[in-house]
């Protein structure tokens, strides 16, 4: 398995729980989108799964481990996702709870359910999965990913074993990235964009779409340094009309107007968004108090997308709102 970087803690945590026999049989990983949450349940389910698990972790090398890291483990199950926005049904979860009673064929004595990226997780749902995470069958495990513990129901998260990842240093996302045979202009201009971000520099240096919404997002930032409400909404109606682009633009712009907040109190301080050149831009253009209602509104205005509201009315609401802020 791929090396883990940044959360060393956690895995001590998950390899002690195993070995220990205290494993937990409902677990919720949650973190920022790229930071590991979805390596970290995988590697939980190896470790759970493993014919000789020890303090270091998964052996690696038994077939169960090797048919975890090839994803055909026969006990390893992903729950069907349904909808536009990709969730997990009710339906969904009543034949996770119908299967979970089928008692598993490996050596372990285990099944793994894993439900990543649980955005937005139906409360009936969750209310369906609640009697089975609470007394599940002893050899049945429930992993969750998220970004959030706050998409879970408070009955949920009481019933779960609540984990967060950490990001790591820009050091280590490079180390991480050379390993994986990119080369050191790809990572450089990764690592400026994303900095200890490992998942998401990966993904920018070979998902060109992430590439062309990092561009977009700079030209949002662009667009209200030169108080430009027309560029402004040309820039937000080229976002699209798929939700997770647009939450994704909404989340890297919103970065960039928090980092634009922290550096016009403190030039040196870190930051968190895709391009530090723009951010200190804003940061000569917006108050404090003027930083924060423009982070309400992006907010309020990817609410509204969930809710199902026409994405270009959203964004072109956005856009006014934003320029009067700072007009």
């Amino acid at each position: 398995m791929k090396k883990i970087y940044g959360n060393d803690h956690l895995l001590s945590t998950l390899n002690s729980m195993v070995t220990n026999d205290r494993a937990a049989h409902t677990m919720l990983i949650y973190g920022e989108r790229g930071s590991g949450r979805k390596a970290i349940a995988r590697y939980y389910t190896e470790l759970l799964l493993c014919e000789s698990p020890s303090v270091d972790g998964p052996c690696g090398e038994c077939p169960s481990c090797r048919n975890v890291a090839r994803g055909i483990h026969p006990d390893v199950i992903y729950p069907e996702r349904s909808g536009k926005l990709g969730g997990y049904s009710v339906e969904t979860a009543r034949s996770v709870i119908s299967d979970a009673f089928i008692k598993p064929n490996n050596n372990s004595g285990r099944k793994i359910y894993l439900f990543p990226d649980c955005h937005n997780i139906d409360p009936r749902t969750q209310n369906t999965l609640l009697k089975i995470i609470e007394e599940p069958p002893d050899y049945a495990y429930f992993l969750f990913t998220a970004e959030s513990r706050n998409e879970f129901l408070p009955t949920v998260i009481s019933r779960c074993i609540c984990l967060g990842t950490s990001l790591c240093t820009s050091v280590d996302a490079e180390t991480s990235l050379a390993e994986s045979g990119f080369t050191s202009a790809e990572i450089k201009e990764a690592v400026g964009c994303f900095h200890g971000n490992i998942g998401m520099c990966q993904r920018y240096i070979t998902d060109p779409e992430l590439r062309k919404r990092v561009d977009l997002t700079k030209s949002l930032a662009d667009s209200i340094i030169r108080k430009d409400e027309y560029a402004l909404n040309v820039a937000f109606n080229s976002a699209g009309k798929e939700r997770g682009d647009v939450r994704e633009i909404l989340s890297m712009l919103d970065m960039l107007v928090r980092d634009a907040a922290v550096l016009g109190a403190d030039s040196e301080a870190k930051s968190i968004g895709c391009c530090r050149s723009c951010a200190e831009k804003l940061a000569g253009l917006l108050t404090a108090g003027q930083a924060a209602r423009i982070h309400r509104r992006i907010e309020s205005a990817w609410k509204t997308v969930e809710a199902n509201v026409s994405i270009p009315l959203a964004l072109t609401a956005l856009c006014a709102e934003i320029s009067d802020i700072v007009s």
